[in-house]
């Protein structure tokens, strides 16, 4: 399992490596992000994908996809990690604390580019090192007996 920032969600809607690990590892890693990563992708995205001269409306169709490959976490979820999150990211970015506590609440690492979560008592990973985790957890899959034969 890993959490995902809304920087991830950019970047797989932007470039091809991000969306590339996505769907070679969604069958054996869950991957996993707040509905606030999702909506502050979509409120960013737009000008982004403008400034590039990138057309928004297909771009935006593949962040929608995206919900196929990654499950929202829904705020229930991750509520009561909400104050060690905003502790834990207080002097960073506190916008992000929704990531962080659904990592804690998950037991997850989080996959993000943003700095801000590095020292924040939780595994981070970034796109050039990620697969390094992926890999390792897509074999601990294969390794698992099906429910059935426990």
């Amino acid at each position: 399992m890993l959490v995902l920032d809304a920087n991830i969600l950019i970047r797989a809607v932007l470039g091809s490596r991000v969306l590339s690990l996505l769907t070679k590892y969604g069958e054996q890693v869950d991957f996993m992000a707040p509905e606030t990563a999702f909506q502050e992708a979509r409120e960013v995205l737009p000008a982004i994908l403008e400034r590039r001269n990138v057309p928004v409306p297909p771009a935006m169709a593949i962040l929608n996809q995206l919900a196929d490959l990654i499950q929202t976490v829904e705020a229930p979820t991750y509520r009561s990690y909400e104050s060690i999150a905003r502790e834990r990211i207080a002097y960073r970015d506190e916008d992000d604390w929704p990531v962080l506590a659904a990592a804690l609440a998950l037991d997850s690492p989080i996959w993000t580019e943003d700095t801000d979560f590095f020292g924040c008592g939780v595994a981070t990973w970034t796109t050039d090192r990620v697969e390094l985790y992926l890999a390792k957890a897509a074999q601990e899959e294969r390794r698992t007996p099906p429910p059935n034969l426990l």
